[in-house]
């Protein structure tokens, strides 16, 4: 399953960090020193007045970038593998529906690899050869092999291995150039309303996960890790459904991390969002003037600087004096309350 992704590049460093092969790779080993890379296009779509906006924690129905063979916009024989990037909100918008296209009333961020072919929904733009690829940082996925109430599952964040020096949590340790993006399996539609205005919108394919993600979810997003993946997979005119499909297997190799429960709201956008749990800072609390201003008088929460508390609620003086054979102790910092 998939249901939050973090991707926090500009367009151009979309493109830098999306750069292929010219040459079409027919193995996995290839020398990376020789090898010419071309930059895809960026296609920026109307989407009804909606854009991409990097982001920590992006959403369902947040548009982000999706790859897509050019063919989709040209016939030349010289573009059969050549790629562009087309921003598309994510939960493909049922082709029949009529009205607001956010009140279609259907979940479908994610598609089930196994039910596509019965589908629909899906059915149609998979035959239609409208394969995509849904690129980002991580994405984020919540514990559910282990008993617990939703809002008390461990959250990590999925990404593929990196250089030795990366730390895909810290932009200061890479750039576009040497990033490597995760890259998912998905399908794409093309909404009109009634004013023939379109929408690009899409749904990330996922199967059952294998041995590397089952210990946290029973669901996992189809990634592809190879070049030769990921043309098998968009170039629809020379690759056929059944070969396609075949792209699609479990990853071979994956990295994780735990998150804070920052992420839980997806109206959190903050850094700290796909940061290591022990290295997220915790919120400040309002001290002094600003509680006054905000309604919270100082507590053990929230003292004024220089002085310190452990108690669970506020001492009268008489309290105080009577009690000087007390050690008070600096306290520690609270967990964030989520």
């Amino acid at each position: 399953m998939c249901g939050r992704t973090c991707l926090t590049l500009d367009p151009d460093q979309v493109l830098c960090a999306c750069q292929y092969p010219k040459n079409e790779i027919k193995t996995d080993d290839r020398n990376e020193e020789t090898m010419e890379y071309a930059k895809p296009e960026w296609r920026a779509e109307f989407n009804l007045g909606r854009s991409y906006q990097a982001s920590y924690n992006i959403a369902p129905t947040d548009i982000t970038p999706v790859i897509v063979s050019s063919a989709h916009f040209t016939d030349g024989e010289d573009q059969k593998v050549g790629r562009v990037v087309v921003p598309m909100m994510w939960g493909m918008i049922p082709a029949w529906h009529k009205g607001d296209y956010r009140k279609h009333g259907l979940t479908t961020n994610n598609c089930r690899l196994e039910n596509l072919m019965e589908s629909k929904l899906y059915r149609g733009p998979f035959k239609r050869g409208q394969r995509c690829v849904v690129i980002c940082e991580g994405f984020y996925e919540w514990q559910t092999s282990k008993p617990a109430k939703p809002s008390e599952r461990a959250a990590f964040l999925v990404y593929v291995p990196q250089q030795e020096d990366v730390k895909i949590h810290d932009k200061n340790t890479w750039t576009p150039d040497n990033i490597k993006l995760l890259r998912m399996a998905g399908l794409f539609d093309i909404w009109e309303d009634e004013s023939g205005d379109k929408m690009y919108s899409y749904s990330i394919i996922t199967f059952e996960s294998s041995k590397i993600m089952s210990w946290m979810h029973y669901r996992m997003p189809g990634i592809l890790e190879t070049e030769q993946q990921m043309n098998d997979w968009l170039d629809f005119g020379r690759v056929s459904d059944v070969q396609a499909l075949a792209a699609l297997r479990p990853a071979t190799a994956l990295q994780w991390h735990r998150v804070s429960k920052l992420v839980n709201n997806s109206r959190n956008k903050s850094v700290e969002c796909n940061k290591p749990m022990e290295l997220a800072a915790k919120p400040e609390k309002p001290k002094g003037m600003l509680a006054w201003l905000t309604g919270r008088k100082p507590n053990k929460e929230t003292q004024l600087p220089g002085t310190v508390g452990t108690h669970k609620r506020q001492r009268s003086h008489d309290e105080e004096s009577n009690d000087k054979k007390i050690k008070l102790e600096p306290k520690e910092c609270q967990e964030p309350n989520t």
